[in-house]
């Protein structure tokens, strides 16, 4: 009887074209569509300021705003308060977390306000220190912490509630420091901004959780890019102001790369911070993850939105705006290195 014939092999498949070359590389490099998409936008301002100034008669404002609830209620909708509860338990990483990124980052910037000179009161100072003001990332963080090996409950709970802190924290750091609320009608105003374009579509969402939440989580990758696209128009109409005004004639390129340079020092310095103090307090190495991740992360969309609202009518929206997002290309880079090589770690 003849053995059975040996099984033909497989070829392998040919390489997709779409998973090489200059996609691909890009995505090894941590970047992808929308970091490329923000510098084209800025482009595009820099070329065209008149398309999304106050000039144009493009009704910009009421579209943000509108844009902006929108995020927000979506935010709400994914937010389940069963994750939140699960990942509640661990008092020390939470606070850890919540410090680094209220306490820590402000008065590293309070400490870095001397090397901007004389003017740091009117120019890039001010965009450094919103930076340090704003709330952590959700998405970034948790996918960071995923990818590590990390504790997903706690990331998502620390993420959750950095957002909900910084509608109230991120303005009331910003008005102590750079005096952006210090008439009461400012206040008021800028109280009732948040209420209806921030708390109320969130609390919204929460609402509705049980209801659209599975809805939300099937359209999750949509909603992403809802949330994306809103965040370009609201760095084009800020930039295009800031071009129409001038604002950045007296910025040479060799400011920008140093302004990258000292932010890639601060992300370094703040991770570097916070997995000492998470290994002092003896946090588990899962615990230490989030603590790292959603310790050192600031969020672009919170920023974009606060922008907005605490600097309104503003031709500097632009260029405070500068350094969160060179400060946004710098930790998804730096992250995502960070995150596979720990994930390789732990396997």
């Amino acid at each position: 009887m003849m053995p059975p014939a040996a099984p033909i092999p497989t070829p392998p498949a040919a390489p997709n074209p779409t998973s090489t070359g200059f996609a691909a590389l890009l995505t090894r490099a941590g970047l992808d569509w929308f970091l490329l998409a923000l510098l084209g936008v800025v482009a595009l301002a820099y070329f065209a300021p008149g398309l999304g100034s106050r000039a144009s008669v493009v009704p910009w404002k009421a579209i943000t705003t509108a844009g902006v609830a929108l995020v927000f209620f979506s935010y709400g909708l994914k937010l389940s308060l069963e994750k939140l509860r699960a990942g509640m338990r661990t008092w020390r990483l939470h606070a850890l977390v919540q410090l680094a990124t209220f306490a820590l980052f402000p008065a590293l910037a309070l400490a870095a306000r001397p090397f901007f000179g004389p003017e740091a009161d009117t120019l890039l100072w001010p965009g450094l220190f919103f930076l340090c003001a704003l709330p952590s990332t959700v998405s970034t963080s948790v996918v960071m912490v995923s990818i590590a090996g990390g504790n997903l409950p706690a990331a998502i709970f620390n993420a959750s509630i950095s957002s909900l802190l910084g509608i109230a924290l991120t303005p009331l750091l910003t008005g102590w420091f750079l005096h952006t609320t210090a008439a009461g009608g400012q206040l008021w105003s800028l109280a009732t901004q948040l209420l209806w374009q921030v708390v109320l579509p969130v609390g919204l969402g929460i609402l509705l959780h049980s209801r659209l939440g599975a809805w939300a989580e099937r359209h999750r990758a949509g909603l992403r890019i809802f949330d994306q696209l809103t965040i370009l128009l609201i760095v084009f109409t800020a930039f295009c102001e800031s071009f129409a005004e001038g604002i950045f004639h007296r910025y040479q390129p060799a400011d920008v790369a140093w302004l990258g340079l000292g932010l890639t020092g601060l992300y370094l310095l703040v991770v570097a911070l916070i997995w000492g103090l998470s290994r002092l307090l003896g946090l588990p190495r899962a615990d230490q993850m989030v603590a790292v991740f959603c310790g050192s992360k600031k969020s672009l969309v919170h920023g974009s939105v606060m922008a907005s609202l605490l600097f309104p009518a503003s031709a500097a929206t632009g260029l405070i705006l500068l350094p969160l997002m060179l400060y946004h290309a710098l930790q998804i880079i730096l992250a995502s290195s960070m995150a596979q090589y720990l994930g390789r770690q732990n396997q």
